[in-house]
């Protein structure tokens, strides 16, 4: 273990390369803010791979941690540290924000400056969330996430964007107040510590738990979101630049889910076995019903959000079915989505770029034209339908083999559900790539350029390496999923 501060690297090397990309100024400047939000990006990416070379798998401890005073009469730290759990993630966002500065290079010609700092900043943010260890510091990085993606929906977006970027604020900001009523309750209860370790150890009551439980369900349900209050996340895709969309799949939807293993489960382990059945429900209702919505969609962006819905709700399966194979085939699932939904709406946006156009209807006989991209289109489009070989294949078996040992039935509906995933996933490519052209604006289309050939296939290239040696990822979370699991099955339920 070095004395590099790499947590904070990753957090604030992102955040000053917003603010330099910033005080570039006007469009005037538009390509040194480009190259100026690239180099950080790659930097910020840079400073986080040590968090993984380094991370030693074989213990489930904090690793990397960071501890300075921050506000001393309330006893608030600054304490970073990751997990097997957490380490994985601030790697995703972090490479994820180098393909949403090159996505968006030659796409974004106003306000380039703001735009690009916009995302460096949220990926600092996120960072803080995955590695903070004290309450206030992650409720503070928590909410602040939500500002530069509300701007760059709301300042970037389609024709509905304004409405688009109110409903996901207010509907993601009514959650967490519920969520701070929580905290402060678990900081008396610790005795005036916001260390969330700490609370990891409070020996609460089931009514206690219970009004836990409910406080952070309301918060990290609508981030992920759950049914049924996942009806912002199709107005915001849909409404959101390419960048916006990929940054909220990949990444914003995963911190609700992330926010159930480091607050919901270890602090209130017996209310957390005592609503498993009904989270399940809601995960299954997500997995099926979420998954018909979507194959009645005209619109691709659309389309895809319903996909990220459904495919959310084997996260949330998993980690509520209380097994270790559920657990790391969810986290497992997260990461994948992180990738497979993220090159899905890159290769939407790059059709919205030359056609400005995400209707079904518009398109046929894509791959005539454009057979590089057709190609790249087909791989993800089958990684999102859960082929084995891919990443999305890895995740949803690991969930539904835990699902199994579970509940047979569980399993059994959870699997089926598969067969609608690859229903409205390659109904889409087969109307939008195959058959002859009909619309003499696709006859006009021109293949991926360099810039865009580069981002998909790095896109690729991690979906077929995951789906076909996952193990240097599951191998990370191994101890921390056990001990977390260890700790849930010792409650007193």
């Amino acid at each position: 273990m070095t004395g590099i501060p790499f947590l904070s690297l990753a957090i604030w090397v992102p955040i000053v390369g917003g603010l330099l990309a910033l005080a570039t100024g006007s469009d005037r400047n538009a390509s040194v803010a480009r190259f100026v939000a690239l180099f950080f990006a790659l930097a910020g990416l840079a400073v986080s791979i040590p968090l993984y070379t380094g991370f030693d798998v074989s213990t489930s401890a904090m690793q990397f941690v960071e501890t300075y005073p921050w506000i001393p009469r309330f006893n608030i730290n600054y304490v970073l540290g990751v997990d097997g759990i957490s380490v994985l993630f601030v790697l995703l966002n972090s490479f994820i924000t180098v393909i949403v500065v090159v996505a968006g290079w030659e796409v974004i010609q106003e306000k380039v400056a703001q735009y690009m700092a916009g995302f460096l900043i949220m990926s600092g943010l996120i960072n803080g969330i995955f590695s903070a260890l004290d309450g206030v510091l992650f409720y503070v990085f928590f909410e602040a996430s939500l500002i530069p993606l509300f701007i760059i929906i709301g300042v970037w977006g389609g024709p509905n964007r304004v409405y688009a970027a109110i409903k996901f604020f207010l509907y993601t900001l009514a959650g967490s107040l519920l969520m701070l009523v929580a905290l402060l309750y678990l900081f008396m209860e610790s005795g005036g510590s916001f260390s969330i370790l700490d609370w990891h150890q409070l020996k609460l009551g089931m009514d206690a738990q219970t009004l836990i439980f409910w406080a952070f369900l309301a918060s990290f349900a609508v981030k992920i979101p759950m049914f049924p209050v996942h009806t912002w996340l199709p107005d915001a895709h849909v409404e959101a630049p390419t960048g916006g969309s990929i940054v909220l799949a990949a990444i914003g939807l995963k911190l609700g889910a992330y926010g159930f293993l480091r607050f919901s489960l270890p602090i209130a382990p017996d209310a957390s076995q005592a609503f498993a059945p009904m989270m399940i429900t809601l995960s299954l209702i997500a997995v099926i019903y979420i998954g018909f919505v979507a194959l009645v969609q005209t619109d691709m962006k659309k389309l895809v959000a319903y996909s990220s819905i459904s495919h959310m709700g084997f996260v949330t399966l998993g980690f509520f079915i209380l097994n270790p194979l559920g657990v790391e085939g969810a986290l497992v699932q997260m990461i994948s989505h992180g990738f497979v939904s993220g090159a899905m709406f890159a290769c939407i946006g790059v059709l919205y770029d030359r056609m400005h156009s995400r209707q079904i209807a518009d398109y046929g006989g894509v791959v005539n034209v454009m057979p590089k991209f057709a190609a790249l289109f087909m791989l993800f489009s089958m990684a999102n339908s859960g082929l084995p070989a891919t990443s999305g294949f890895v995740g949803e078996f690991m969930v539904a083999l835990g699902a199994v040992q579970y509940n047979f039935w569980v399993g059994f509906a959870a699997a089926t559900t598969l067969i609608v995933g690859a229903a409205y996933t390659l109904w889409m490519y087969k109307r939008v790539v195959f058959g002859a052209i009909t619309n003499h604006h696709v006859s006009e289309l021109t293949d991926l350029n360099n810039r865009e050939f580069v981002f998909l296939v790095i896109l690729a290239v991690c979906v077929l390496a995951m789906g076909i040696y996952p193990y240097p990822i599951t191998e990370v979370m191994h101890a921390s999923v056990n001990d977390l699991l260890k700790h849930v099955s010792a409650s007193k339920l």
